[in-house]
């Protein structure tokens, strides 16, 4: 069930893509073949509305996202959450609803599968957690819920990753568990 209208205001708009314009600019080893006059106009275009609504709740979550790659076969943009920790505004959740529901006290608040679901997003795969690292150093002092696969679901784990002593960790815990330095990161393709 949707929390929120999906739609931004003129004004959210032009105050969004100025944003994400700037951390372009800021950051173009992540995107040094992309022109950001292309990406604008696809994110202005009609049918990117709803796209653009999830972009403002990534922003507005604290996942500073930010164009990491082209899908030549797609023809999309890939957004990631690019922000140095975790995004603050999706931390101490756990892994879905089911995670959710088998906590018999001290539930949190909410879960990252269906926040990212409500926001139109899906969790970074290790894969594209791996990719993004190589784009920086991101959650040193944090960790991020990534989409674990079936059969380990299933069995009642769920994964997520962090960076120390720099290298790329893959963990497991309960998918009921929740940390205050946990969250999860977002991929929009557009």
């Amino acid at each position: 069930m949707s929390r929120h209208k999906k739609e931004l205001s003129s004004k959210q708009q032009e105050s969004l893509l100025k944003t994400l314009k700037q951390r372009f600019e800021d950051n173009m080893d992540r995107h040094a073949n992309l022109k950001w006059q292309d990406i604008q106009a696809r994110l202005e275009a009609e049918e990117s509305a709803k796209k653009l609504w999830s972009l403002h709740e990534m922003e507005q979550t604290g996942g500073e996202p930010d164009v990491v790659d082209y899908d030549k076969k797609t023809s999309e943009y890939i957004f990631f959450d690019c922000s140095a920790e975790s995004p603050k505004g999706r931390r101490s959740v756990c892994y879905d609803r089911e995670g959710l529901e088998s906590r018999k006290k001290h539930k949190p608040e909410d879960n990252a599968i269906d926040m990212a679901k409500d926001m139109g997003i899906d969790l970074l795969t290790e894969k594209q957690y791996r990719a993004l690292q190589q784009l920086g150093e991101f959650d040193t002092k944090t960790s991020s819920w990534i989409k674990t696969p079936a059969d380990i679901r299933e069995l009642g784990g769920a994964l997520f990753c962090d960076r120390r002593y720099n290298h790329v960790f893959v963990y497991h815990n309960g998918a009921q568990s929740y940390y205050a330095s946990r969250g999860f990161r977002g991929v929009l393709r557009i």
